[in-house]
């Protein structure tokens, strides 16, 4: 088993890959551009976007960019701890904890990203654009916006007993 295959199995997912053409003398000259996101499914999730002359070396690309990427999000047992609402540009994304066995409520591009990060029940509902890699980065918003009741009185400088 190679390691991209052991990356595949940690969480790697494409969610879209563009084709882009310039026009040059000759007529066009097309590249590719990727759209990656892997996580550890514990927790940790990070995407990528490469671009490329040919598909799998702008997906190589853009999975070493996820990698680099990754960074850790709280969770309270397989869903989020608290209601939170991301945003990026013109998506936003609102993601609501569930009872465990909900199940991921999700549309696609949202979907790869909350599996990845290990959250399994989990609704979330979608405004404004769909555009994919705005979804995406709005995902990332709102995951980046969790906090556990802990780590808030830890901040605050609070004991919950």
């Amino acid at each position: 088993m190679s390691s991209t295959d052991t990356q595949r199995d940690a969480g790697e997912s494409v969610i879209q890959i563009r084709r882009c053409a310039c026009v040059v003398k000759g007529g066009r000259r097309f590249s590719f551009a990727a759209l990656v996101v892997t996580g550890d499914r514990n927790g940790r999730v990070g995407y990528g976007y490469g671009k490329a002359i040919e598909v799998p070396l702008a997906v190589e690309k853009a999975t070493k960019a996820a990698n680099r990427s990754m960074t850790p999000f709280s969770l309270v047992g397989t869903t989020i701890p608290h209601q939170v609402m991301g945003e990026f540009r013109a998506s936003r994304i609102l993601l609501l904890p569930a009872k465990p066995g909900t199940g991921v409520i999700a549309g696609e591009c949202v979907r790869l990203v909350l599996e990845a990060a290990g959250i399994s029940d989990i609704l979330t509902k979608s405004y404004g654009s769909t555009n994919p890699l705005n979804l995406v980065k709005a995902t990332f918003d709102a995951l980046s916006q969790l906090q556990t009741k802990e780590e808030v009185a830890r901040l605050r400088g609070v004991s919950l007993s």
